[in-house]
């Protein structure tokens, strides 16, 4: 029996079996999820070495997961797409997004265990790659170079090798995992684990488990031991979550007779962190230990010297990563890019880049083809009419407003229910209710739609 672990995510009980009983037979080790709620909650408690993704089910799509996957970290599993209903588009789009291949139903049993092979060597040739600093190095995002991020660098280098918890603050998208990653990188603990906690997708009944584990799995606290620890989200992290860390960090061990607990936290937050602590909204003994070496993250459009040395950076990742095809950007584009605000920050300039490597014709980016899909980003950011009015707020109420207006609407919609709410707008439920309550917003008050 292999350590090597398969998640399989399929709607039809028949194929999960049968795929859970011929990989068991080759001696993996086997978990499956019915739908995309399930596959998220597993992927979120444990990241399996590979994934058998089926495209179609009832609450979403395996390629929109398989974004989601993507997106959440720098070292995804390989994930493997199937479907009964696969076209060349189909396994052309989900190969772009990142899938290592894609196989068709009715299963070939020869083919879905070459897969299989394939798939895991290559997730365990990235991991030996991701061992050797300077191959790692290469396949993160950089921070920048320009004198804003100079600053910063050399502040993360001197406390890197610190136990001190470090906070990170900044805008939506900026780059502070990033900074969290290098910190990690040039510290004593470099060598061990780097664990992401984001509550975004976990269920209230399900924290407990995915911090502590159980009796047959490790929590990720515990995988994390010794090593760091990422909180993702301050203005999304539970309250149980916030008691389970507290609890951890006092104690210094989380379960009775196991090693001592010694990780180190770095914790992002993308507002500012004393309006959670204005709104009870997160523990001030909690927060305390968490910002004891504070560090913020500039938004991008103050530092437009990083933007070319980040298009660099994605203009050869894509294509050698994730078989993008490789474009030049003319000169004109890269001033367009260097000339725009960036409201998304680095997260807005690695999707435009993907847009522009994946739609475009031709091997130059023109400044025109630039100018295009910005003008479509901005149109598409403005057509709630009350923007104009937001625009000029402070940036903590225009988002507020934003938020407020936003659920009010979708709230409407759904008729008044929470329920429907959250999952119209993809919240946990617990979490959506604690955003009203801030927002002001009484569910049973919203006028229903007619």
């Amino acid at each position: 029996m292999t350590d090597q672990r398969i998640l399989v995510v399929d709607d039809e009980p028949d194929i999960r079996e049968l795929i859970r009983d011929i990989l068991e037979d080759e001696g993996y080790q086997v978990d499956t999820a019915e739908n995309g709620e399930s596959a998220r909650a597993k992927f979120s408690a444990r990241m399996p070495d590979l994934v058998l993704l089926d495209i179609w089910m009832p609450d979403t799509d395996g390629i929109s997961l398989l974004r989601e996957w993507q997106s959440q970290t720098d070292q995804c599993c390989p994930i493997v797409m199937i479907s009964g209903h696969g076209t060349v588009e189909t396994a052309v789009e989900s190969t772009r997004a990142g899938a290592f291949d894609f196989v068709e139903k009715p299963l070939s049993l020869g083919k879905l265990i070459l897969t299989v092979e394939q798939a895991l060597a290559s997730g365990a040739n990235l991991k030996s790659l991701d061992s050797t600093t300077s191959k790692e190095q290469a396949g993160l995002e950089p921070l920048g170079n320009s004198a804003a991020m100079a600053k910063l660098r050399a502040a993360a280098e001197q406390i890197a090798d610190r136990d001190e918890a470090v906070l990170i603050q900044g805008e939506s998208g900026s780059g502070k995992e990033t900074l969290a990653r290098y910190i990690h990188r040039q510290s004593k603990r470099r060598n061990q684990p780097f664990v992401i906690l984001d509550f975004a997708s976990i269920a209230e009944d399900q924290l407990r488990q995915f911090l502590l584990g159980d009796q047959a799995e490790s929590g990720l606290l515990e995988q994390a031991n010794n090593g760091t620890i990422y909180i993702r989200d301050l203005s999304r992290t539970p309250k149980l979550a916030q008691q389970v860390i507290h609890s951890a960090l006092e104690n210094e061990h989380l379960k009775p007779g196991k090693e001592r607990f010694n990780a180190r936290i770095i914790a992002a937050c993308s507002t500012a962190p004393e309006n959670l602590l204005e709104k009870g909204e997160f523990s001030k003994e909690l927060f305390f230990r968490l910002s004891v070496l504070p560090l913020t993250v500039a938004p991008l459009r103050e530092r437009p010297e990083d933007i070319i040395e980040l298009l660099r950076f994605y203009t050869e990742y894509f294509p050698n990563r994730e078989n993008m095809p490789y474009r030049h950007f003319s000169v004109a584009a890269q001033n367009k890019l260097r000339n725009y605000d960036w409201p998304g920050n680095v997260r807005e300039l690695k999707n435009l880049i993907k847009q522009l490597l994946i739609m475009g014709d031709g091997q130059e980016v023109s400044a025109q083809e630039v100018s295009k899909v910005i003008s479509h980003s901005a149109a598409a950011a403005s057509t709630n009419t009350g923007l104009s009015r937001v625009f000029k707020l402070p940036l903590r109420e225009a988002r507020e407003q934003f938020e407020r207006e936003y659920l009010t609407h979708q709230l409407r919609e759904a008729g008044g229910s929470v329920g429907k709410l959250a999952s119209a707008v993809g919240m946990e439920r617990t979490h959506l209710y604690r955003k009203l309550r801030a927002l002001g917003i009484n569910p049973k008050s919203v006028n229903k739609k007619l």
